[in-house]
This record gives structure tokens, sequence and C-alpha cells, in this order.
């Protein structure tokens, strides 16, 4: 009965902190305000806080979720981490949003770290405070990707830039104005939604000053527009590198175009010559707890690094 009881306020708890991190965006939510000042009161005299909340980007979200598993399934409690820590069972909740939810939660504090998929803003530095700190935990692109069966994965092999402005803001509506060796079929386009990182990092990279088809499908996590690229013959999208390895790990679903020329592989992300790429961080406007130290620790182990590459993803570091 009491394994029963924990594990329905776990799930609770759980449900709160997604509540919470989807109303961070708007900072005049007395709701949210609210709530996180409660969760934040159990903190003892010392600062620490059992319980630590990540929110905001989809591609960081598996990562750390598991990480958050594996780090609670280790140790159960905090003073099994460090025996200076109190006897409480450790809480750690990842909680999905998008880039642009994850950091205005942690500049309005009601998530403890900010999870972004793309270069963090010079305003939002300035918003988070003389405490801001960010850790970029691993290295992610965009490739252009259509599903493998679409006759353009044998055809082509390259689009330049501004090919792929023109898919991707409707000037071209067919594969057959592609190239004319194409089945005169519609280009159906796929896109993160507009709080997803991807979002902002493709515009910048590519699109410039020039605006994305409205009649674009956007997707909720970068795992979901591979899906819609993948299940659709006709269908083009900016499918992140970590989701593009995890959809062809066991069979080949999508073809990625090399951009202006340059294949996006990890030697051409690293180097920079692979142009829309993006870190894969999170962020903070507080000093960190020890204990959250100790969990970030973690994240930057051989465990975080083992569990980066199977997402498919580059980690930032090395072990």
């Amino acid at each position: 009965m009491k394994k029963k009881i924990s594990l329905l306020l776990a799930v609770l708890m759980l449900l709160f902190s997604v509540a919470a991190c989807g109303s961070a965006p708007s900072s005049k939510d007395q709701s949210a305000s609210g709530t996180a000042v409660e969760s934040k009161a159990s903190s003892d005299a010392s600062g620490f806080k059992a319980q630590i909340l990540f929110c905001g980007s989809t591609s960081l979200y598996p990562i750390l979720s598991s990480l958050a598993s594996s780090f609670t399934e280790k140790y159960e409690s905090w003073d099994k981490v460090d025996p200076s820590f109190p006897k409480e069972n450790i809480s750690i909740y990842v909680a999905p949003g998008g880039s642009g939810v994850g950091v205005q939660a942690a500049i309005d504090k009601t998530a403890d770290f900010g999870m972004l998929a793309r270069d963090i803003k010079d305003s939002e530095v300035e918003k988070l405070g003389a405490d801001y700190q960010s850790w970029v935990v691993a290295r992610d692109a965009l490739t252009v990707s259509v599903n493998a069966k679409n006759p353009a994965a044998e055809k082509l092999d390259n689009l330049d830039t501004e090919m792929i402005q023109k898919i991707f803001d409707g000037e071209i509506g067919t594969w057959k104005q592609v190239d004319d060796s194409l089945p005169d079929e519609p280009i159906n386009v796929y896109i993160r939604d507009l709080s997803g990182g991807a979002y902002e990092v493709f515009q910048k990279a590519i699109m410039g000053d020039k605006e994305i088809t409205p009649s674009a499908t956007q997707s909720a996590s970068m795992t979901e527009l591979a899906t819609n690229v993948s299940n659709d013959p006709w269908g083009i999208g900016y499918v992140g590198y970590g989701a593009f390895n995890k959809a062809n790990k066991e069979t080949v679903s999508l073809k990625a175009f090399k951009v202006d020329g340059i294949e996006a592989t990890k030697e051409n992300i690293l180097s920079g010559s692979y142009k829309i790429q993006r870190p894969v961080m999170f962020v903070t406007g507080e000093k960190p707890a020890k204990n959250e130290e100790a969990f970030i620790d973690y994240i930057f182990s051989q465990t975080g690094y083992d569990v980066i590459e199977a997402n498919g993803y580059i980690p930032a570091f090395t072990v």
C-alpha cells in the first residue's frame, strides 16, 4: 500500500511539474508564480531542495529524463549520494515544452533549470541575472531530410541554401520544380512548432528574412517531426541529427541532403563547416545547490556520455 501511495504521489508531482513548465511563458500568470513559490518553500534553511525540475527543450528531454531515472534508481535518497545530504527521497522531474518555454521558466523561477536546443540570447542571459550559468551537454544539427522512399532521395545529393529557402517558403511547391526528373507531386513541409529551438536555428541559418510557408505542418517534438517525414513519401523537414540517427537506427527511413555541398557528419558539425547546427544545453539564473551539482556531475559522467550517444547526439564533453 505504501508503495502505491508513493507511486501516486510521484505521478501527481510529475503532472504538477509539467503544468508549471507549460505555464512558464507568461510571467504575468499569477498561478504559475504562486505554484513555484510553494514548490520552493520545501527547501531547508541551507537551500537544499530534494526536488529538482528541468523544463524546456524536447531534444534534451529524453537525455535528462533517462539520466534522472537512472540517478534516482541508483541512489534512491540524497544521503546515499553524499552523507552530508539529508535523508530525503530524490525527486528529479524533466518536463518538455520547447526551448523558449524552458528559458522563460528559468527566468520566472518556475523551474530550477531551463533546457534549450539553441544558443541563448543576450537578452535572456540578462534576465537570468548575475548568477546565470549554462552547461552544454551535446552538439546537434538540423538535417534537411526526406522520406527514404522519395525518388529525390536517390536522384539528389545536395540542396543549396537558395533551393531550401524556396521549398520551405512555398515558392517551389512540387518535387518536379526541384528537379525535372522527379514526379509532379506536392511538397509537404514539416517543421518544429514555433516555441522549439529548431525553428529559430533554421530561420537564422537558412531562411534569413524569408518566412516559412503557413501550410507547413508543425510538430510538437523533434521525434514527432522525424516520424512525420518518415511516414510521408513527399515530405521534407529539418530533422535534428539526433532524431535522424535514432529514426535510422534499425531501418533507414530518412535521407538527409548535403547543404551547400556539406554533409551533416560528426566531424563537419564539430568543425562548424555544416551550417545548420546548435548546442543542446541547460541554464539557470540561480547558484546551484550542492545536490543539484551532484546531479550535474552525473550528467557529465560516462553514464551521461553513453546516454547522449544512445540518443544519436554528439557529446560536448570528454570523460
